[in-house]
């Protein structure tokens, strides 16, 4: 079965853009050397979207310790984009720290698979897209328009994907930074015999967990 045209696929580099934002002008390559989590959100002066980005906004500190810059994007216009985050401002005391990219001509959005079909014509679906700092794209989440994401969730999975580059393992369900984490499997017989002995806590030769 072939891949959706206009679908990004997850470990290959992430598709290109560069646009206008309420920081100014920014591209993929502005976040070269960095995690860039881009998400898009249906319209601006949306109830559920104003509470993600108040989310998003208080969170920032701790995605900055995570080398991890932020990136809004919806179809709506620069002028739009503006008015809201004075509005956000005002209204809910909440400064929002991060750009926000103007697409109406669903440039970003297209190459990104953000519109689907069914949700609406000119509105992006609310996808969050970890990049990580080689500009690959390592993970993608998709909501619906009608149920707002956890900021927490999109931490700890950016958390679990570090851990795994720096300590070459994978992470179980729900973990959290001072978890177990998963040691791969070994791929030959004679790796799976030594497998008990290794010093892992090891349920069955495939299943071992490890302390970092």
């Amino acid at each position: 079965m072939t891949a959706q045209p206009g679908l990004p696929r997850l470990n290959e580099p992430a598709p290109d853009f560069r646009a206008r934002t309420t920081h100014g002008e920014r591209s993929l390559a502005d976040y070269r050397g960095k995690w860039l989590v881009l998400f898009s959100h249906p319209a601006d002066f949306t109830p559920v979207c104003t509470t993600e980005f108040i989310a998003f906004a208080r969170a920032a500190d701790r995605f900055k310790a995570l080398n991890a810059e932020l990136l809004g994007l919806s179809i709506d216009s620069l002028f739009s984009h503006l008015a809201w985050v004075r509005n956000i401002e005002e209204k809910f005391g909440v400064e929002i720290p991060f750009p926000i990219i103007e697409d109406l001509k669903m440039e970003v959005a297209g190459a990104y698979g953000m519109v689907h079909p069914g949700a609406a014509d000119t509105q992006a679906v609310r996808a969050t897209f970890l990049i990580d700092p080689e500009g690959v794209l390592r993970a993608m989440v998709y909501y619906p328009m009608t149920n707002g994401r956890s900021i927490e969730e999109i931490l700890r999975l950016l958390m679990a994907l570090q851990t795994s580059d720096q300590h070459g393992v994978a992470t179980p369900e729900g973990w959290t930074p001072g978890g177990k984490v998963i040691v791969p499997p070994p791929k030959t017989a004679e790796a799976a015999a030594k497998r008990a002995s290794e010093g892992y806590e090891t349920t069955d030769w495939y299943f071992s967990t490890r302390s970092l």
